[in-house]
């Protein structure tokens, strides 16, 4: 029997629901957590492991390059395995990918595990948003999208913070460990519930090709979106390489997919209306909203002083919110257009980032943690009628495959935003740091007066006072260029917002139709 034509299986009841909900939302966590856990901890292990810290960074570059490939062929595997054959194989999988990670002896070793666990964690996030819809009943799908976004959110916020407190307290290894206890029991009872719930599998016809193109474009982008900057970009000819070889495999992939009978990724969901402007506009805001999660906190440690642990606390209030509003969220969705709701989450980011570009090098820390602490208001109006949006109208054999294919779009785009931004904070800053500088001359009066009052100040010699003023100099230009990405992020979110009207979903979104 086809998958599109066999009938859903009752919505769960009671304990089953809830327990089944903490299961599927632990595994999501447990995923979106190990895609930013890893990055305060770098130069730790790259310590520990006898590499350069630019060689350590491979372990974030390797897991995100695996972790897009795999992602897009959710829709694939799941009709070739079964939907919760697969869930609860990519979590136990995930459990020995981790336990690898925290064994290894090298980075070699570390890398492969890397890889292998970012293969693995593909699956996790569509198919959490399938399993948690077909679980619930459709009045009630606004409740799970809510709870899943909610952990979707959590995940990133949380990362940083737990892993510099892991590492400063215990060792970098039990950043991987503490997924072992937290699978084990999502897998248990994943399948405990759901076993008999499992979709209908079918045998198709492997696309090697499309397969093959995916991989080669997908993982020489990625390592050129990561590596850009530390090889000064186009000046690099490893850079120009990948970047052809990128250019040329994606569009032998677009062509061949569009044309091939049984494709690995379906892009003929574009052809939808909301299927597409949703992707689109939860891609473009999540990589505005991700990029600045990533350098944030690099300017927090990097010029106000603060420790990795106290950067990620800096960013860690982003969830309160986004927390104890996802159950208002699950209340006021069936009866609320998600357009409207995806409107009001994008003013409100628009004025957070409006808020931060006014910073200044000399900002206290209430200042620093409130537009964080606000942020979680529009991050809780951010994830679940987007998603919505982009599911609407789908049949339930369409749904992982939709939900698969879109979050490869948005962890895609919050990969090159990130390199974006990170490379627009820097040429921003050298533009300004030359600004500055123009008047830092010997001939300027005020310069010198300047360096005289330090001098008084400091003591020791004039060249000390130089010094001195030369790294305020580098931490006002770095702030100006925050500022001017700040700014620039507000303006993006006002720009997308006709994006979203494009789409007619249903009332609440009309995802939960999709899923029923």
């Amino acid at each position: 029997m086809n998958s599109s034509t066999q009938l859903a299986p009752p919505p769960l009841t009671g304990g089953k629901l809830v327990l089944a909900t903490i299961a599927v939302a632990l595994a999501t966590f447990m995923n979106v957590l190990d895609s930013s856990i890893a990055n305060v901890a770098i130069p730790t292990i790259s310590g520990n492991l006898g590499v350069s810290v630019d060689e350590g960074t491979w372990v974030i570059t390797l897991f995100s390059a695996a972790n897009a490939v795999a992602i897009p062929l959710t829709g694939w595997l799941t009709q070739r395995v079964g939907q919760i054959k697969l869930f609860v194989a990519a979590i136990v999988l995930f459990v020995f990918s981790s336990w690898l990670c925290g064994v290894a002896p090298n980075l070699i070793v570390l890398l492969a595990a890397r890889v292998l666990q970012g293969a693995v964690a593909g699956p996790l996030i569509p198919l959490s948003q399938a399993i948690l819809l077909g679980s619930y009943p459709k009045e009630r799908s606004s409740t799970a999208l809510s709870l899943w976004a909610m952990t979707a959110t959590v995940g990133p916020i949380a990362g940083p913070a737990l892993g510099g407190w892991i590492t400063d307290s215990y060792s970098w290894s039990w950043i991987f460990y503490i997924n072992i206890p937290v699978g084990l029991f999502a897998a248990a009872v994943t399948w405990m519930i759901y076993r008999d719930r499992e979709t209908p599998a079918r045998k198709l016809p492997i696309d090697k090709v499309g397969l093959m193109s995916l991989v080669v474009w997908v993982a020489s982008l990625q390592i050129m979106l990561d590596k850009g900057k530390d090889l000064d970009w186009f000046s690099s000819p490893v850079i120009c390489i990948l970047a052809i070889v990128a250019a040329i495999s994606f569009l032998f992939f677009l062509i061949w997919e569009f044309t091939e009978k049984n494709p690995i990724v379906d892009l003929r969901l574009f052809a939808g209306r909301n299927f597409r402007g949703g992707t689109i506009a939860i891609s473009v805001s999540y990589a505005v909203f991700f990029s600045n999660l990533v350098i944030l906190p690099q300017w927090i440690q990097g010029y106000l002083g603060y420790r990795s642990v106290d950067a990620g606390l800096v960013t860690a209030p982003l969830g309160i919110f986004a927390v104890l509003l996802a159950p208002v969220m699950a209340k006021i969705m069936p009866k609320s257009d998600a357009r409207v709701l995806a409107t009001l989450a994008f003013l409100g980011f628009a004025g957070v980032f409006f808020m931060r570009s006014h910073y200044t090098t000399g900002v206290d820390p209430y200042t620093l943690v409130l537009p964080t602490l606000l942020q979680g208001i529009p991050m809780a109006l951010f994830f679940t009628p987007l998603t919505a949006i982009v599911l609407s109208g789908l049949s339930p054999d369409k749904i992982p495959a939709a939900a698969g294919l879109s979050n490869f779009v948005r962890v895609f785009a919050g990969g090159v935003g990130t390199s974006l931004i990170s490379t627009g904070w820097n040429d921003r800053t050298i533009l300004h740091h030359a600004q500055l500088a123009e008047q830092s001359d010997v001939t300027n009066p005020d310069y010198m007066s300047a360096i005289a009052n330090l001098h008084a100040t400091l003591g020791g010699g004039m060249d000390q006072a130089a010094a001195f003023f030369e790294r305020s100099l580098n931490a006002q230009a770095a702030m100006l260029g925050l500022n001017d990405i700040f700014w620039l992020s507000s303006m993006i979110f006002i720009v997308i917002i006709p994006l979203v009207w494009l789409t007619k979903p249903g009332k609440g979104g009309g995802g939960a139709a999709g899923a029923h």
